[in-house]
């Protein structure tokens, strides 16, 4: 869901994510800050801001159209902000590691966290076939660095330092295999990975893709406990990709402008703990009965959606991605100082009687800083009823995940 109502334009190959402003790239860059809202309206994607930057080189715009751009913004720019002209833009000064790089998720995954501005290291790893990933990348001209590590023997050089990681591994979903199916061999391979954070890179943001969510977070936040570094306001489990989905089913079904639509969703992350909150839309939108049970079963079940069009030849991946680049770009944007960045995630919380739920959240440089309660007050009886109805389910998934780690034990 976007972080504000401001929106961004960029040209140039450091600024394709939204942000809060550009980086500095080898070449001069030019950079024009406007405090209205409305002087440019477009939309990258991933975030709304306020910034317009010309990169003056390495463009994916040849430079003659880069020059014509620049002269005719840069008049209007400097009458109505003077001051902001060639304004200091912010240096790529994040390390991100992504555990499972090669995979599904993890290239595309790797390839959008590569364009963001904020990121100086891009640190990639998986058990096989990421060193040609990483070349792949690295012949990308924006500001990260980027690094291939390959085997347990190198999982540490990987993780020190990062200031975000990111764990897409794990087997994807095939046609008929539920996410519980998933349980055994994710769950293994999410505990063994925090271990490694927890050893490395303590203070890290980690983000948690790898399936059952409703699951694997409270794997990794007993696997902290038990080393003694948990940090509830630090893990997140990413459900953006149900944020994503519902936003799109909305303004497609009632012919609304996507970059005005907003649904929150809460509960868990896998079909009937997904719940869209379709009264709290925004732009405040009327739904019929029959639209609301169409759209929320549709985003409860687009993760099957996608698994059977592929037709065993994978699952949401390129979605999946793109979700979870939004969500790392908002926690890079909370970590470089941005006040209003908010996000669904799946995190430890007292909004309910489970330990965890998802639900919006404001993300600072220390992590949540706040749970957002208002969604959950006047709720519809559809929406009520059927917040009752996930509670067994999540509460049967979280307990399982805590159930394994108990079970299991935790390398030293």
């Amino acid at each position: 869901m976007a972080a504000t109502s401001a929106t961004t334009f960029s040209v140039g190959s450091t600024t394709l994510l939204g942000c809060r402003g550009s980086s500095i790239s080898q070449s001069k860059a030019f950079g024009v800050k406007f405090n209205s809202k409305n002087n440019l309206r477009s939309f990258s994607g991933l975030k709304a801001a306020t910034n317009v930057s010309c990169e003056s080189e390495s463009s994916f715009l040849g430079k003659e159209s880069v020059a014509v751009l620049k002269q005719s913004i840069t008049p209007k720019a400097q009458k109505e902000n003077k001051g902001y002209a060639n304004c200091v833009q912010p240096q790529a000064s994040y390390k991100v590691a992504i555990l499972g790089a090669s995979g599904g998720i993890g290239q595309p995954l790797a390839l959008l966290v590569k364009m963001s501005p904020l990121v100086s290291e891009l640190n990639l790893y998986d058990i096989a076939n990421v060193k040609g990933v990483a070349a792949d990348l690295s012949h990308c001209n924006t500001p990260s660095q980027v690094s291939d590590f390959t085997g347990a023997s190198e999982l540490a050089n990987c993780l020190k330092g990062a200031n975000v990681v990111v764990i897409p591994a794990g087997v994807p979903r095939k046609p008929g295999m539920t996410r519980d199916d998933l349980f055994n061999i994710n769950a293994n391979i999410v505990k063994t990975l925090v271990e490694a954070v927890a050893d490395n890179c303590p203070d890290a943001f980690i983000h948690i893709i790898s399936n059952p969510v409703n699951s694997t977070v409270p794997i990794a936040a007993e696997v902290l406990k038990r080393k003694g570094v948990y940090d509830p306001k630090k893990l997140f489990g990413v459900t953006t990709l149900d944020v994503v989905r519902a936003n799109t089913f909305v303004a497609q079904k009632k012919h609304l402008r996507l970059i005005d639509v907003d649904v929150p969703v809460v509960g868990g992350h896998a079909g009937i703990t997904i719940l869209p909150l379709l009264s709290k839309t925004k732009p405040s939108t009327t739904f019929t009965d029959e639209e609301v049970q169409e759209l929320t079963v549709r985003i409860q079940n687009a993760g099957t959606e996608v698994v059977e069009a592929k037709a065993g030849a994978g699952s949401a991946t390129l979605s999946m991605a793109y979700a979870a680049a939004r969500f790392v770009e908002s926690s890079l944007r909370a970590l470089d100082g941005d006040s209003d960045v908010y996000e669904c995630a799946f995190v430890q919380s007292n909004l309910s009687e489970l330990p965890f739920f998802a639900s919006r959240i404001k993300i600072g440089k220390d992590g949540v800083e706040a749970l957002i309660s208002s969604d959950l007050q006047g709720l519809t009886e559809y929406e009520q009823k059927a917040l009752d109805a996930l509670k067994p389910e999540l509460k049967a998934s979280i307990e399982k995940g805590i159930g394994f780690v108990q079970k299991e034990p935790v390398a030293t």
